[in-house]
């Protein structure tokens, strides 16, 4: 009888641990082609992260640093990079400013 307690606690007790991690071999998520995590679920066709094919990107005030990982300036900035340099020289035009008059007195 002891040995069939010991038996019925490792089936019915131990079935989330060593004996599960074998059986992982299906992919749900795969590469988002937005975010480029590997959270895009295959099934759903959602991404989990950014939730592609959203038209716009995932985001939530309860999570602070998730806000700060995705925001501008975290990325390669291609076009506002130019744009802030334009900005701190005045949006010149590429034509030359005309001379200031010296007024003699």
């Amino acid at each position: 009888k002891q040995w069939y307690q010991r038996r019925v606690a490792i089936t019915a007790g131990m079935t989330k641990g060593t004996g599960s991690f074998g059986k992982r071999h299906n992919k749900s998520h795969t590469l988002c082609i937005r975010c480029g995590k590997s959270s895009y679920h295959i099934q759903k066709k959602r991404c989990s992260q950014c939730a592609y094919p959203a038209a716009k990107c995932r985001s939530f005030n309860w999570s602070v640093k998730g806000k700060r990982r995705k925001t501008t300036g975290t990325g390669r900035m291609k076009n506002l990079k130019i744009v802030h340099r334009r900005f701190r020289n005045g949006f010149q035009t590429g034509v030359a400013k005309p001379n200031k008059k010296v007024t003699s007195s």
